[in-house]
């Protein structure tokens, strides 16, 4: 399924200019463990609060769906999540941001797996992420929110750009229906994997 918006066109042009980074004699090492001689830097093209706020958008028309609270795993989710969750408040919807850690919390309220919003008090819930390859993030972000709170559902995945290497496929094996905003496709490149 492809994206289309009019603002495509401007993401495509950002993060090109913004995050994309090519070094064709020494490949990256991307989370997944893959290489590619292709980093992008997600986190670059959402640094800018009015770029945030235009992808934000962009997000949420993804997702006609109503939700509660947006987030994933910190850190590739924490920018859009709160982005998105301030574009939605510009629209009349109160959604409430969350951050899946690492591991668990060890101080203060200890064992917690999520900051931000009260899972608890959240029952739809959507999940973002900068760039995605396998999607190994965003189903850690799914495994710590399931096994705290059984009751959420999610109602789907957003990414900035989806590197084409199954993420997808794995996604749709747990029911989550995935929405990346672009492809390596969109961007000229070759996916992962």
């Amino acid at each position: 399924m492809t994206f289309e918006h009019p603002d495509k066109t401007w993401l495509v042009e950002l993060v090109k200019r913004v995050g994309l980074v090519t070094r064709p004699g020494a490949p990256f090492t991307l989370a997944s463990g893959a290489t590619s001689i292709h980093y992008l830097d997600g986190k670059r093209v959402l640094a800018c609060g009015r770029d945030l706020l235009r992808v934000a958008g962009m997000a949420l028309d993804q997702v006609p769906e109503p939700f509660d609270a947006v987030g994933g795993l910190t850190m590739g989710a924490d920018a859009l999540a709160v982005g998105v969750a301030c574009a939605a408040s510009l629209r009349g919807a109160e959604v409430r941001w969350f951050s899946v850690r690492k591991e668990p919390k060890d101080h203060g309220l200890a064992g917690r797996w999520v900051v931000g919003a009260d899972l608890g008090e959240c029952r739809r819930l959507l999940l973002v992420d900068d760039v995605v390859t396998t999607g190994g993030s965003t189903i850690r972000a799914i495994d710590a929110i399931r096994s705290d709170h059984p009751e959420t559902e999610i109602v789907a995945a957003v990414c900035l750009v989806d590197r084409g290497g199954g993420a997808r496929e794995r996604l749709a094996e747990l029911g989550i229906e995935y929405r990346p905003l672009l492809t390596c496709d969109d961007l000229g490149i070759p996916p992962v994997g």
